[in-house]
């Protein structure tokens, strides 16, 4: 029984990485087609097959590893500052009615606001640089992380609190620390995870008004019109992104590995 069992999991896992290859081979396909019958503008669309070629001339020309390396300065510090900023107002917001109330009218006036809106107030500040990058970063991903907290605790079980004064934990602190904050952690991590793709979407953006790294690169190239090297940095976004969301993913399963799988 156990064999059937192991048979058909590795049987589902074969048949789900030969779909995944037919749809890569066929997304590939149809891109060549578009440019080979040229379904958008003449000149637009890069031949598939030219990217490897493409993508050794970004590294030898000394262009690629400089942009990601320039790229991660700011999406550091833009996600991290971000991050943190977004959980502890969150957890503020679920946790004291007074500042909940304080702050409830100014969270509803700038959180229409894209971060972009505020690259003008980031560059009269911080002129193009790296602090003004994250800067940009840091606003799209503390609205992610403010509502996944808040969310979390205001979602948790009232009974918890109660719980958690019978058993000695009254001070506010205290009861936080051991029943609010990890009941709320999966949600608090979910937010955390969003974050990390919402620096990336919010970065690139940014780099393309100028700060160095790979959107400003994207930018140049776009400009010469070698949208074949447009493609090779949007691939290398995807590719760093993957790897910070798998590392991502690595530490929350780690915290979080108490939770029933």
């Amino acid at each position: 029984m156990a064999s059937l069992s192991s048979d058909r999991l590795s049987g589902d896992r074969r048949r789900r990485a030969l779909m995944g290859l037919a749809g890569l081979v066929l997304f590939i396909g149809l891109w060549k087609a578009a440019q080979y019958f040229e379904w958008m503008r003449p000149g637009t669309v890069p031949d598939p097959f030219a990217l490897p070629a493409a993508f050794l001339s970004e590294v030898r020309t000394d262009r690629l590893l400089p942009a990601i390396g320039s790229s991660m300065i700011h999406y550091v510090w833009g996600l991290g500052l971000g991050s943190l900023a977004g959980v502890s107002v969150g957890f503020l917001a679920a946790t004291s009615r007074s500042f909940d109330d304080l702050h409830g009218w100014i969270a509803r006036v700038l959180r229409p606001i894209p971060p972009l809106a505020w690259v003008i107030f980031a560059i009269a500040w911080f002129k193009v640089s790296h602090a003004g990058a994250a800067f940009v970063i840091s606003i799209g991903v503390f609205w992610v992380n403010y509502f996944a907290t808040a969310s979390a605790i205001r979602n948790l079980d009232p009974r918890l609190d109660e719980l958690a004064r019978a058993f000695g934990h009254g001070s506010f602190w205290r009861r936080h620390r051991t029943v609010t904050l990890p009941g709320a952690a999966p949600g608090i991590f979910s937010g955390l995870r969003t974050g990390v793709g919402q620096a990336w979407m919010t970065l690139i953006a940014a780099e393309l008004l100028g700060v160095p790294g790979m959107g400003q690169e994207m930018n140049a190239a776009a400009g010469v019109g070698a949208y074949d090297a447009v493609v090779v940095y949007m691939l290398a976004i995807s590719l760093v992104y993957s790897l910070s969301d798998l590392v991502f993913g690595l530490v929350e399963g780690r915290v979080l590995q108490w939770r029933p799988s």
